[in-house]
């Protein structure tokens, strides 16, 4: 007898995000800010203090603390995680049986799908409206309907870069008796959260990032902020240590510089409207048909016919963006004014190379 791998994970594939040597990258919704001399010279300090023979501190005291205080929030309500996606799975298999109801609304994010299975749930899909945006009323007819154990959407979504108001989610949050998990990692570049408030409901975890506008992808940095009884369970339910001492401690470090966050945030949200106006020009000029939601995110949703194409012609000239075949889109992250300068230079180089030639 020889063992065999379980049914739901024998043809799994492990995740495979774009690789190779791109001069600019606008694949995968990072900030393109790098950290400054000064705090890159604070966290060689820190790792030169760091105790690298002792475990991390188990509640993230220090890192919580400085997040918090960013936002403005109570510690109390706040858990620190290994990146969202350990809170991800911690929710869909800790804080759901077996077999329990997910709803999600689609298209979003696909990790949302991938750990309610790996927990064994049922999930049913509410499709979005056809400007990719959520029907408020729908989805809660169809959780309420379903009897369904939890709800989970990103707000504003990732891939489409789409969003609903604070006080759509405010009436979905109360219309419903299930878990509502509100993903609010881009939300940074939008004015619509509902941080401040989260932990007076009683059926609401909402997480943030330290990826995107934070700009410490490499740290791993989630956090959930609900109540207190779901933080404690929360933090009862997360592994002792499951953020390192090194990602709590600059994570903390970087938290502490708020002036410096909020104009990157800014010149961020500057950038990607540029790249937004500059892609709608293009669209007019060449009339290429392409369907671009006005961004609340730090990155671009263009559904087209050439999307296959496009990103294939980019890869060609060192630029990787995101490319989803099902839907027919590509997902650009704006760069820096030269990096999105350059992309539109490749864009137009596309069309007039390709697009036009084929199509006389």
């Amino acid at each position: 007898m020889s063992y065999e791998l379980c049914d739901k994970v024998r043809e799994l594939e492990p995740y495979q995000p774009i690789t190779g040597d791109y001069r600019i990258r606008l694949d995968a919704n990072e900030s393109f800010f790098s950290m400054p001399e000064q705090i890159r010279k604070e966290i060689k300090e820190i790792v030169d203090s760091v105790d690298f023979n002792r475990y991390p501190d188990t509640v993230a005291e220090e890192l919580i603390e400085a997040f918090a205080n960013f936002y403005g929030i109570a510690p109390e309500n706040v858990t620190a995680t290994n990146g969202s996606d350990e809170v991800l799975y911690l929710i869909a298999s800790a804080l759901l049986e077996k077999n329990s109801t997910v709803i999600v609304a689609e298209p979003d994010f696909s990790m949302y799908n991938f750990y309610s299975f790996l927990a064994e749930n049922r999930i049913i899909s509410c499709e979005k409206n056809e400007l990719l945006n959520i029907n408020v009323d729908s989805l809660i007819k169809t959780v309420n309907d379903n009897n369904a154990d939890m709800v989970i959407f990103s707000n504003p979504c990732n891939p489409t870069s789409t969003g609903i108001t604070a006080a759509q989610v405010r009436r979905l949050v109360t219309s419903v008796s299930a878990l509502v998990v509100l993903d609010e990692a881009y939300m940074d570049f939008w004015d619509e959260s509902i941080i401040r408030e989260a932990a007076q409901y009683d059926n609401l975890i909402l997480l943030k990032t330290a990826s995107k506008a934070v700009g410490a992808a490499a740290l791993r940095l989630g956090f959930a902020v609900c109540n207190k009884t779901i933080t404690t369970a929360l933090r009862a339910v997360k592994s002792p240590y499951n953020v390192n001492t090194l990602s709590q401690r600059v994570g903390a470090c970087i938290f502490r510089h708020k002036e410096l966050l909020r104009e990157r945030c800014s010149a961020i949200r500057e950038n990607i409207r540029t790249l937004y106006k500059e892609l709608l020009k293009l669209n007019e000029r060449y009339s290429l048909s392409f369907d671009i939601p006005e961004p609340r995110t730090n990155f671009v949703f263009v559904r087209t016919r050439l999307a296959k194409d496009i990103f294939e012609y980019l890869l060609s000239k060192g630029i990787a963006v995101r490319y989803f075949g099902a839907a027919g889109a590509l997902r650009i992250t704006t760069g820096s004014s030269e990096e999105n300068k350059e992309l539109m230079t490749a864009l137009e180089g596309y069309i007039i190379e390709k697009y036009l030639s084929e199509n006389r």
